[in-house]
């Protein structure tokens, strides 16, 4: 990775600089000098020109680091979760209980995120986001090298490790290099560029398995295959790129962070619902091919890609606590409809919405970012991460076991109530979070801003 130290991403190149010096100093001494007046007045307008000259700018802003990185990760982890389902039905012959401890598995990484603050002792944070992307190119190539119960379990393991670390660090580089002003809308453009990877993803996997009919295993040797190299683009292309304040090297668990940690673990417990149990009720009740899901997938994607960006700015105009309302009153609606969903294309629908929702995570982010401490913001990511992944570790495998064995429906009765939870929690967010006014419990010391929160 080149590292440029602490040069402006604006600095011209040396000999750039030199020629404009040489040329300037040529001129100066003709016109003193050597070259006939009528040859110096035609010189200064080339002066002009060359004091004038417009800045190039260097497109290897942190800004475009992050969109990169957001984009890399979904193109192969978008096909492992595409295909999960019906290469674990169609050949490893799962059912219900070992999908759900395959994905009890899946978060195990997850729940272990704290101890990326660790691995920072070691590794920069950029460095650290990049062998994480490595790692999870690596778990999803091998995936359909391993056609069994055991060799899906293993890759799987390998796969999330890189995944969660690098969900982990990618969060932390955004909250530290982006502006609480630009914030929102920059995240948004990095769920976009998420989108339209995943896009390319799933029409990649329509195409090659309704025209060309290949196999699981070419399937993830693409997906992992085209996230290796975007890693290796981004390493050796972007310089070393630091955040405005020193981090933290240690867990941190703060007080007036609760409401956070509260929703973050709410918002794992929720998000269970979705990966796990509403993807395999189309597949096992609906019939739903692997083809069907990427479609299924392209349609979420595209949405998401438009939709994104803009949600950004209207978080930001309305704020942190309506986004979270509004977020969990449609889940509760959905989730409710999922529990007696007989209509594959009603049951579609409801799987495009659940998924537009999660583009709402915005919310909780800046809503970080506005209450802790600049120096807390790596190790609360990384202590954010591991208990959103709490209920993931034991969710998948007992709903998968108990009520889904019962009923589907019980399942998304479970997931409504976790919803209104989440719905309780959203009120005490108040409408101008700042440091020291984290919940509307707390006095705001300082008069609100004029804009939205």
């Amino acid at each position: 990775m080149p590292d440029y130290g602490n040069l402006s991403w604006n600095t011209r190149s040396v000999s750039e600089i030199s020629c404009i010096t040489i040329g300037m100093s040529a001129l100066k001494y003709s016109e003193a000098t050597l070259i006939p007046p009528y040859i110096r007045l035609n010189s200064l307008p080339l002066i002009s020109i060359m004091n004038n000259r417009p800045e190039t700018k260097d497109w290897r802003t942190p800004g475009n680091c992050l969109v990169l990185m957001a984009a890399a990760a979904p193109f192969c982890f978008g096909i492992w979760m595409a295909l999960l389902n019906n290469f674990s039905v169609e050949v490893v012959k799962f059912g219900g209980s070992e999908i759900g401890m395959l994905h009890s598995i899946r978060e195990i990484p997850g729940f272990l995120a704290f101890t990326a603050v660790f691995v920072l002792l070691l590794l920069r944070e950029q460095v650290f986001a990049l062998l994480s992307l490595l790692l999870l190119g690596l778990g999803v190539m091998s995936t359909g090298l391993f056609p069994s119960e055991y060799g899906l379990y293993i890759t799987t393991l390998i796969m999330s490790i890189g995944f969660h670390y690098f969900e982990t660090v990618q969060m932390s580089l955004s909250l530290q290099w982006l502006s609480k002003e630009e914030a929102p809308k920059s995240l948004g453009r990095q769920i976009s560029s998420r989108s339209i990877a995943s896009i390319f993803a799933y029409s990649a996997i329509w195409l090659l398995i309704e025209v060309f009919e290949l196999d699981y295993i070419w399937l993830y040797l693409l997906g992992g295959g085209v996230t290796i190299s975007m890693c290796l683009f981004i390493w050796f292309s972007f310089p070393r790129i630091d955040g405005h304040t020193p981090q933290v090297k240690k867990i941190v668990l703060r007080k007036r962070y609760w409401l956070y940690y509260a929703l973050t673990f709410m918002g794992g417990a929720r998000r269970q619902i979705f990966v796990v149990f509403a993807g395999f009720l189309l597949v096992q009740k609906f019939g739903y091919s692997a083809a069907n899901i990427s479609a299924l997938y392209l349609i979420n994607y595209v949405i998401t890609s438009f939709v994104a960006p803009k949600l950004g700015g209207i978080i930001g105009r309305f704020g942190e606590r309506n986004a979270l309302v509004f977020e969990y009153v449609g889940l509760i609606a959905v989730f409710l409809t999922y529990a007696f969903v007989e209509s594959p294309i009603v049951a579609a629908t409801l799987y495009v919405i659940d998924h537009l929702f999660f583009s709402f995570a915005i919310a909780q982010k800046t809503y970080l970012q506005k209450i802790a401490d600049p120096a807390d913001i790596a190790a609360t990511t990384s202590v954010s991460f591991s208990i959103n992944h709490i209920a993931a570790v034991f969710i998948p495998v007992l709903f998968g076991t108990y009520l889904w064995s019962l009923s589907p429906s019980y399942v998304f009765f479970a997931g409504a109530a976790m919803a209104v939870v989440s719905l309780i929690l959203s009120l005490i967010v108040p409408r101008f979070p700042t440091e020291g006014h984290e919940t509307i419990f707390r006095p705001q010391l300082n008069k609100a801003p004029l804009a939205g929160g």
